[in-house]
């Protein structure tokens, strides 16, 4: 069933609220914003082509989400993507696959749309580190991922807004010697308010 404005602007509770850990991390992620690097994009479409020759039909869609699918965008030297499939829930049509590409399962969060999530930390020859994200088909979350990056890509005040706040987050976070999750939370305010003026540009919201 389409997602309605309804649907999608709605609060699905706290970020991180229903975490079930399955494996940790090999090493503390450095939690640094870099310089647009031109690479981004094809390297999002080498991971697009690795992930659909793997699952085939089960991946209903790839998509390039976060900083770096946003061109001039400083951001984390991390390729994020969100991955679409048919049953989220059927993690024997998906995660063997993706390990096998390099992928370590880290998390599921039941609560929070069923999101499952990969990372590729980049430690092999020729590799480089990927967030992967897997929702199921109609997610609310995946939509909001697009609706933010045309947003900064249609707002250029909004756009450089982000990039100090992240900038401004990322420095905190690792001065404290927080985590990438931390880090997340704390420029979660920003994001939820450039996603407003966003919903509201769209008619979502008045």
């Amino acid at each position: 069933m389409p997602l309605s404005p309804e649907d999608i602007v709605r609060n699905y509770g706290d970020l991180g609220s229903s975490v079930e850990r399955v494996n940790k991390r090999k090493a503390r992620q450095i939690i640094a914003i870099v310089e647009p690097n031109p690479a981004w994009p094809q390297r999002f479409l080498d991971t697009k082509a690795r992930i659909e020759a793997v699952l085939g039909s089960t991946a209903v869609a790839v998509l390039h989400a976060g900083s770096t699918s946003v061109p001039g965008l400083p951001a984390k030297d991390i390729i994020d993507v969100d991955l679409v499939v048919k049953d989220v829930k059927d993690e024997d049509s998906y995660v063997e696959a993706l390990e096998r590409l390099g992928f370590l399962f880290l998390l599921r969060e039941p609560a929070w749309h069923q999101h499952r999530f990969f990372v590729d930390e980049g430690d092999r020859p020729g590799a480089y580190p990927i967030n992967l994200h897997v929702f199921g088909p109609d997610c609310p979350e995946v939509e909001k991922h697009q609706i933010f990056r045309e947003w900064l890509l249609k707002s250029p005040r909004d756009q450089q807004l982000y990039a100090t706040v992240k900038r401004e987050c990322a420095a905190a976070s690792e001065a404290a010697g927080e985590s990438m999750q931390e880090y997340t939370i704390r420029k979660e305010k920003i994001v939820q308010e450039i996603l407003s003026r966003a919903f509201h540009d769209l008619g979502y919201i008045k």
